[in-house]
């Protein structure tokens, strides 16, 4: 169970804060969410409670790991398949694990295949995807601001 001002992440959307805790009706059953405040974005998203085990909320990470998923995009990565739907498929399966360092390996991953040949236009969607769901969660790990984030980022994936 998490409390209000805990910072959480959320698969497939990233990070933020618990704002409040609220119960709403919907479709006639009452149900108590939290309401998670994204860092990036200025979005609120509402996380149903009774799902959290199953959804994968967890901790953010703490700054050492932070360090560590920094540290990570600076290692030259594998070669990636040159199946573009086998490719998509593996990165969707990472970004989804919630694993932060998974995330940064599909931004890695991507960005250079971007400098190198270009991406299509759902590796780009997936990449601004990935990207944000990446900063989002070390902008609050570090307290730092997102357009820093991004910046340490970039400079740290080279070919």
């Amino acid at each position: 169970m998490f409390s209000i001002g805990d910072k959480i992440v959320y698969p497939m959307h990233g990070a933020g804060i618990i704002e409040s805790i609220e119960e709403k009706e919907i479709l006639g059953e009452k149900k108590k969410y939290y309401v998670m405040k994204m860092p990036v974005g200025d979005m609120k998203v509402m996380i149903p409670i009774n799902n959290v085990d199953c959804i994968g909320i967890r901790d953010i990470i703490n700054k050492n790991d932070a360090d560590k998923v920094f540290k990570s995009l600076e290692i030259t990565c594998d070669e990636q398949t040159s199946n573009w739907n086998k490719r998509y498929r593996e990165n969707m399966t990472k970004i989804k694990s919630g694993n932060v360092f998974e995330v940064a390996e599909v931004v890695k991953s991507l960005v250079l295949r971007e400098r190198q040949k270009g991406l299509s236009t759902g590796e780009r969607k997936m990449l601004n995807s990935a990207k944000q769901i990446l900063i989002s969660e070390l902008v609050l790990a570090k307290n730092m601001n997102p357009m820093d984030v991004e910046e340490l980022i970039n400079e740290r994936i080279t070919t």
